[in-house]
């Protein structure tokens, strides 16, 4: 090999170690992955490492763990001692690459085991293996539970035990064929379980048990035994009594060679249907209830034994109880309670009423009526087989009311008004009529219902309804309420306008009071014509001054809907309400649309306010002078008062020369206000300041 060649070796491993380091320095993942198979088999007392490699970074914290709980703990190439459970000191070694050895592993530690690395910085690595420990097999036996099968019993078992050993899988034999988990054979650990044993039964078992390490074999012959016996009659599923409609077994069996055959028979009727001693029952009725007879036969021994069965089927009356209460003879109120079919009857009684009286599916107690009575709870109790419900009535005398009138034309053009009073009442109020104090009976103009709840008034003219006054009194035994009703005619008690969001479409919604008579109503509106759905339709802006009728609804309405309207225009709508003909006071008058301008009054207004206004401002200013006027005048005065004397002494000398006595030869007194002249305002020192001699005045009057 040449020398080139060598050079180009070494530079290709050189270039393959720096891009593995590339490439996991761009990873920078932690990958730990197991180094051979992850279910390991090893014989008990054998040495055996579970051995891990891992990447992606150095010196990882190592984790083992046995099922749920660590076992070993050791940081990669440190210098402390791995971290190794108490317990396990004696078995467990921590390889320096992290793998887990095992020195005589013993049988305790077979488990799962689950390595985990991390590393600050990176995630969490792990990866788990099965560790399986196995004993050699030793002395294998079968045993039998009962010792003796026999037909008919509920299971059958064969045991299998050892001196040692550990066994990984187990296979039945019967009769040299494997045996598989079905309905008659349940293969449990160490046991296989026969579940009804039959003579087909009677053979050769045989287990095998196997390890990685080892195989062993136990056979035994098994013989179900028969003979006459006492027939063993069972239901299926087992219960005290069946409910109609349900599916259950009959089942007759007995122990006996050969096995017996066994008939079925109820009442005298033979049951041809049974299959080896097996009545299937479906779908049952609470006639098929009763005594049933198996009669088993021995045809060997001719030996004839039967035995009874007494098969209870009860069938639930239907829905629930009813109560109820009806008058009696006006003063007497009648308590009835029923639940009606069911196998037995359903138990009945009114423990409030009377604790010793009952009946069976339908029963009833009368009582006279009293106020101890009213809004009382009265409950029945029903016991049934099945189940146990009750039902609960409460006597009330009529409640007050709210009469509902309703007005109609009927098909001879009269107008119809209907007038309905029900009051809620225990038991059910009885309606009767009255006008004027007078008893109203059904006739041409007056009928009231059958169950005379409703009172129809039939006539042409609406002004026949005004001022009607009818009075309609509901009563039971335990009392009654009356409620007057006042017919009035058409009219709207409050009417409302709701406009859509683009101002195009309105909603009128009214009410009418619950005593006028009404037959329609009339929706008229002030404004420009309404606009057409057609894409092309002309729009127009003029209209009627006045209102018009633009719909028609019947008496049952009470909203309409009005289009197309046009945003930039100003509509009235307003509802008349009618009888046939005869129309009522009008609703109140909505508006939408922009405003039509200054009303009269808003102009007489503003005119009036503006004089108003000026004269308001006029009278401010002059409020204003009047006030610095007073400031001025206050500001000029004196600050200081001027004494009497001051005064006296200007009055009597006005003229302010020097006096004539001064002039011989005395001095005038120096200036004293120069004394108060700032510095730069005096040119002379001051004179000092020498008082006058005495002078001796005389005054000649």
């Amino acid at each position: 090999m040449t020398c080139p060649e060598e050079l180009k070796k070494v530079a290709a491993v050189i270039l393959a170690l720096l891009l593995r380091s590339a490439f996991q320095g761009a990873h920078c993942e932690l990958v730990v992955s197991p180094v051979g198979p992850t279910l390991v088999n090893v014989m008990a007392g054998s040495n055996v490492t579970l051995a891990v490699s891992f990447s992606g970074a150095p010196d990882p914290v190592v984790t083992w763990i046995r099922g749920i709980l660590p076992v070993a703990t050791w940081t990669l190439n440190s210098s402390e001692a791995p971290d190794i459970d108490m317990n396990g000191r004696d078995v467990l070694r921590l390889e320096k690459d992290g793998s887990l050895t095992f020195v005589n592993v013993p049988l305790s530690y077979d488990s799962n085991y689950t390595v985990e690395m991390t590393k600050s910085g990176l995630g969490k690595a792990f990866t788990s293996f099965t560790l399986k420990i196995f004993e050699t097999l030793q002395n294998v036996t079968l045993n039998t539970q009962p010792d003796f099968a026999e037909e008919g019993s509920d299971v059958f078992t064969l045991h299998y035990s050892m001196l040692r050993g550990v066994v990984q899988h187990q296979v039945w034999f019967f009769n040299g064929g494997e045996i598989k988990n079905d309905s008659h054979h349940l293969m449990e650990q160490e046991s296989l379980s026969i579940l009804g044993p039959n003579r087909s039964d009677t053979g050769e078992y045989a287990v095998l048990l196997t390890n990685p390490f080892s195989n062993a074999t136990a056979r035994t012959n098994v013989a179900v035994r028969y003979g006459p016996d006492e027939p063993k009659l069972e239901t299926h599923p087992p219960q005290i009594f069946y409910v109609s409609g349900e599916s259950l077994n009959l089942t007759c069996q007995s122990d006996g060679f050969p096995q017996p055959t066994p008939v079925w028979t109820f009442g005298d009727e033979i049951l041809s249907d049974s299959h080896e001693g097996v009545l299937s029952l479906m779908n049952v009725s609470a006639t098929q209830g009763g005594d049933y007879v198996c009669t088993l036969l021995n045809e060997d021994t001719k030996e004839r034994r039967e035995k009874t069965l007494r098969l209870r089927i009860y069938e639930r009356p239907l829905g629930d109880p009813t109560c109820s209460v009806d008058s009696l003879n006006s003063t007497g109120l009648l308590f009835h309670c029923g639940w009606m079919g069911g196998t037995p009857p359903a138990e009945l009684s009114f423990p409030a009423i009377s604790a010793s009286n009952n009946g069976l599916g339908d029963f009833s107690v009368t009582l006279e009526a009293s106020d101890s009575l009213n809004g009382r709870n009265i409950q029945c109790i029903a016991k049934h087989k099945l189940d146990s419900r009750s039902c609960n009535i409460t006597t009330r005398s009529p409640l007050k009311f709210v009469p509902f009138v309703r007005t109609i034309v009927d098909n001879d053009g009269k107008i119809v008004v209907t007038v309905q009073c029900l009051s809620e009442a225990s038991p059910e109020a009885v309606v009767s009529w009255s006008r004027g104090g007078q008893a109203v009976s059904s006739g041409t103009t007056h009928h009231i219902s059958g169950d005379t709840t409703l009172l129809s008034i039939r006539h042409v003219n609406a002004s026949y309804f005004l001022l009607q006054n009818y009075t309609c009194t509901c009563s039971n035994p335990l009392g009654s309420h009356s409620r007057e009703i006042q017919l009035q005619g058409p009219s709207i008690s409050r009417s409302s306008l709701f406009p859509n969001q683009d101002g195009t479409i309105i909603t009128l919604t009214w009410e009418v009071p619950n005593a006028s008579v009404v037959t329609g109503f009339d929706i008229q509106m002030k404004g420009p014509q309404l606009q057409s759905n057609a894409p092309n339709a002309t729009r127009t802006k003029a209209g009627s001054d006045g209102f018009r009728t633009i719909q028609r609804k019947t008496g049952l309405d009470r909203k309409t809907d009005v289009f197309v309207l046009d945003p930039k225009s100003t509509y009235r709508f307003r509802i008349i309400p009618k009888a046939r003909l005869t129309p009522g006071e009008p609703s109140e008058v909505h508006r939408i649309g922009p405003g039509d301008g200054l009303s009269g009054p808003a102009i007489a207004g503003i005119a009036a306010g503006i004089p108003c206004s000026l004269l308001f401002l006029l009278l401010l200013c002059c409020l204003i002078y009047l006030c610095v006027s007073y400031c001025k005048k206050k500001n000029n005065q004196t600050p200081y008062p001027v004494t009497r004397a001051v005064e006296k002494t200007k009055a009597a000398q006005p003229d302010k020369s020097p006096h004539i006595l001064l002039a011989g030869g005395l001095k005038s007194p120096p200036d004293y206000n120069r004394l108060h002249r700032a510095p730069s305002e005096r040119f002379v020192d001051l004179p000092t300041f020498v008082p006058p001699p005495p002078v001796r005045v005389a005054t000649t009057v």
